[in-house]
């Protein structure tokens, strides 16, 4: 069974093997965190992203880390959902993001992963929401990942997602 942390950082510095992008459809780079990956690992990460695009939501593909420090060496490009009031399977989405990525890391031989809140920021997910949709997805998703951390940029978002996991867990 998969390990889950919940800790609050940046996801480029993390001691993973495999980052997780919530990024756009062009796989190009944008703001938030798929900004920070990007200036991160250089100028590579948005050739080789659009040579995957386009990603549709609930998505997922992958790239090498370029010039991320090790030990990552994988970005999984993801797509959420852009939140139009929750009626438009938007959490279905939102969850194939999480489930899809494992899958992907799966398939890259990755033994650790660290997630950003997907689609919480300018696509205006509900965070709380989006909190135990991200453990719930992770934590029911066979994979063979060993340890998956959870990393939010801000102080409310560790809380969400730290609350989600231990009302999961108990």
């Amino acid at each position: 069974m998969v390990s889950v942390e919940v800790v609050r950082g940046d996801i480029t510095a993390e001691d993973v093997d495999t980052i997780v992008n919530a990024a756009n459809s062009s796989l190009r780079g944008g703001g938030g965190v798929d900004g920070a990956i990007h200036r991160a690992a250089g100028p590579r990460l948005a050739e080789a992203g659009a040579a995957l695009a386009p990603c549709p939501p609930g998505e997922a593909v992958a790239t090498p880390a370029f010039d991320l420090d090790p030990p990552i060496r994988h970005v999984i490009h993801t797509v959420g959902p852009v939140w139009k009031g929750g009626t438009r399977g938007e959490a279905d989405l939102l969850a194939s993001c999480y489930r899809r990525s494992l899958e992907v890391a799966d398939e890259l031989g990755a033994r650790s992963v660290a997630f950003p809140a997907i689609s919480t920021g300018i696509y205006g997910y509900p965070p709380d929401q989006a909190a135990r949709i991200a453990v719930d997805t992770v934590l029911s998703t066979p994979t063979r990942v060993e340890r998956v951390r959870l990393v939010a940029f801000d102080r409310p978002t560790f809380e969400l997602l730290g609350e989600a996991l231990r009302t999961r867990s108990s």
